[in-house]
């Protein structure tokens, strides 16, 4: 990857991070669906009445909104509803390298390399010990959420790939317009109308800052640039840097949440740090070292 490439992919990746500490505060004063509403509409108002629709097919644009937006994060703020910290959720999400990596091969024909390979068996283990470290039942069904969530990301990586050049402001804009009705429905339906009766009586500049945020450094400019090099280099590639997502999500979890740091978390975190450093530069040390003679 070119070197501006790598930078905005960590500026990404690190906006992410610290997305999980403001969807924590705006869940104090906002039902999960609801606050996941708001955000995309947001995110898509003013914009769809500047920027003309992408040119592609309605069935890929609601498919990109349902699944980037819609589902990954209404299964991860429930997930986070139900006590799933938001240091822990912005690890587990990285699940969803894998997924990506295993559709791109079953769907794209790609090929991972064995360092590839590699790098997602040493971070899966780092899942493994959060795994492990589970307890109480709202957390299970919190954790499974979140996988979940990871699934429904990498289905929206495979979609993002298959939508081709487009304007990524335009693609970004008009699939959070897509992920607004569903999720409107869902919240009316689950969360019920005394939810959103109660939202406007308590809604405050916490709650319009936690929304704010979500829709436009972290909706609009993330998943802009993120579309961006998703079309521009391998699934297996770009995926593989939101392995970063949860050094910047736990780091800023425990300093302004005071989220404790265990040491099985930093464990799980290193775990997931190697694997990103191996997806991305175990082919290259396999070169270096075939070179160096005996």
């Amino acid at each position: 990857m070119q070197a501006t490439d790598v930078f905005l992919a960590i500026l990404t990746v690190s906006i992410w991070g610290l997305n999980f500490v403001a969807i924590k505060i705006g869940l104090q004063g906002l039902p999960p669906i609801l606050f996941c509403a708001l955000r995309f509409i947001f995110a898509a108002l003013p914009l769809v009445f500047f920027i003309k629709r992408p040119a592609i097919p309605w069935r890929l644009l609601v498919a990109y909104g349902s699944l980037q937006f819609a589902g990954q994060f209404s299964l991860l703020f429930i997930g986070m509803k139900l006590g799933f910290a938001p240091g822990l959720a912005s690890l587990v999400m990285q699940l969803q390298v894998f997924f990506t990596v295993a559709l791109a091969v079953l769907m794209l024909g790609e090929r991972p390399r064995a360092a590839q390979i590699l790098g997602a068996l040493v971070a899966f283990a780092g899942m493994g010990v959060v795994a492990a470290h589970l307890d109480g039942t709202a957390t299970v069904v919190g954790f499974v959420l979140v996988v979940a969530a990871g699934l429904s990301w990498a289905g929206a990586n495979i979609v993002t790939k298959q939508i081709g050049k487009v304007n990524p402001l335009a693609l970004v804009a008009w699939g959070s317009l897509m992920a607004v009705p569903g999720l409107l429905l869902a919240s009316l339906a689950f969360e019920g109308p005394a939810a959103w009766q109660d939202t406007a009586l308590r809604f405050n500049w916490t709650s319009a800052g936690a929304i704010l945020f979500q829709s436009y450094p972290t909706t609009i400019l993330g998943f802009a640039i993120w579309s961006t090099l998703m079309r521009k280099y391998p699934a297996a590639t770009v995926a593989p840097f939101s392995l970063l997502v949860p050094v910047a999500g736990m780091l800023s979890a425990s300093l302004i949440l005071g989220e404790a740091l265990q040491s099985w978390k930093i464990m799980a975190g290193l775990l997931v740090l190697c694997g990103l450093l191996l997806n991305q530069f175990g082919g290259r040390l396999v070169l270096l070292l075939k070179t160096v003679k005996p």
